[in-house]
């Protein structure tokens, strides 16, 4: 093969020799890779599950266990969860309660209300079980002043933000709500921090819920506020304040002013969706073994491609669609 080479201004020919030699260096490699009908190795997958053994499991309060999960564990962040896979393949999200910087183990802790949950209860130590993560979707940002909540199980993954703000000296106060003390976990390594800081809201003790703005009365000005509990809670303590609210819900939202649609599966079977229901109710009427975890959009568990292949988180995503179930 003839090459030409450009011309210099002043009209002399000069060759390229950077462009001579990366020629070169590409003929080389060709030649290199089909020596003998060696072709590049395939790509393998990366395994990115983690292998875990139950060591322990420990009540913490009424209905509520702790398990402490041994195994090669990668570092996390106050407000990290992982997804744990049970031995009967329920895949949950469960918030790392421990502390960071000890990676000896990490820490869940579960309060038995459905089949999950009580699976958790019901493991021994001695049990094998994979997760993926940690993945950080309530992160922990910095500020000089923070006001945490947290309504019963919603503690866990307040309790580390808890110690962290604690450790770097930040000004901080936790308003801690319950049903009863015998329901609400850790109370013990909370007393450990300083009662000062600290205001435990039992309804018992008290004769009714708390409200969204007795939460907040404890807030400093400027404190960044961070909440976790069941969703009357924190839709109580958005209301009642113009600030910021960083939160995390355990259930899924409501729909609010959702439209009913039709899912088409790829058999030609069509689904109304009411304009109160998600894509996932309605699928896993029809089809019962359909797979889904967080029910908020973000553990991508209940994701499903369409027919041209992109994937549809059928728990949140609300148009009109073709499956390839």
């Amino acid at each position: 093969m003839t090459m030409t080479y450009p011309e210099r201004l002043d009209g002399s020919a000069r060759r390229d020799r950077l462009m001579s030699t990366l020629t070169g260096v590409v003929a080389a490699y060709t030649k290199m890779s089909t020596w003998s009908g060696r072709r590049r190795p395939p790509v393998r997958a990366v395994d990115r599950k983690l292998y875990l053994t139950v060591e322990d499991v420990r009540a913490e309060a009424s209905d509520v266990v702790s398990l402490r999960l041994t195994g090669t564990l990668p570092p996390w962040r106050p407000g990290a969860h992982i997804d744990l896979t049970l031995p009967s393949g329920l895949v949950r999200q469960y918030s790392l309660c421990g502390d960071p910087a000890d990676l000896s183990h990490y820490r869940v802790a579960v309060r038995k209300i459905g089949a999950a949950s009580s699976e958790v209860h019901s493991l021994t130590p001695g049990t094998r079980v994979t997760a993926q993560g940690p993945r950080t979707a309530f992160p922990l940002l910095p500020a000089e002043k923070y006001l945490f909540i947290a309504g019963g199980i919603g503690i866990t993954p307040i309790l580390p933000m808890v110690r962290h703000a604690d450790a770097i000296g930040a000004d901080w106060r936790l308003v801690y709500a319950g049903r009863d003390r015998d329901s609400m976990p850790f109370l013990d390594e909370l007393s450990a921090l300083g009662s000062a800081r600290i205001f435990v809201r039992p309804d018992s003790e008290f004769g009714m819920p708390v409200s969204g703005a007795e939460l907040l009365e404890n807030a400093a000005p400027g404190a960044a506020i961070y909440c976790c509990g069941p969703i009357p809670m924190i839709t109580g303590v958005r209301q009642a304040t113009e600030e910021t609210v960083f939160y995390e819900r355990f259930s899924p939202p409501p729909i609010v002013a959702g439209k009913p649609f039709r899912l088409t599966l790829r058999s030609g079977r069509t689904l109304e969706v009411p304009a109160d229901r998600s894509a996932l109710d309605v699928l896993r009427e029809a089809i019962p073994g359909v797979t889904y975890s967080c029910r908020q959009g973000f553990c991508g568990t209940c994701a499903i491609p369409d027919s041209e292949g992109t994937p549809v988180r059928v728990c949140v995503d609300r148009e009109p669609v073709t499956l390839d179930i």
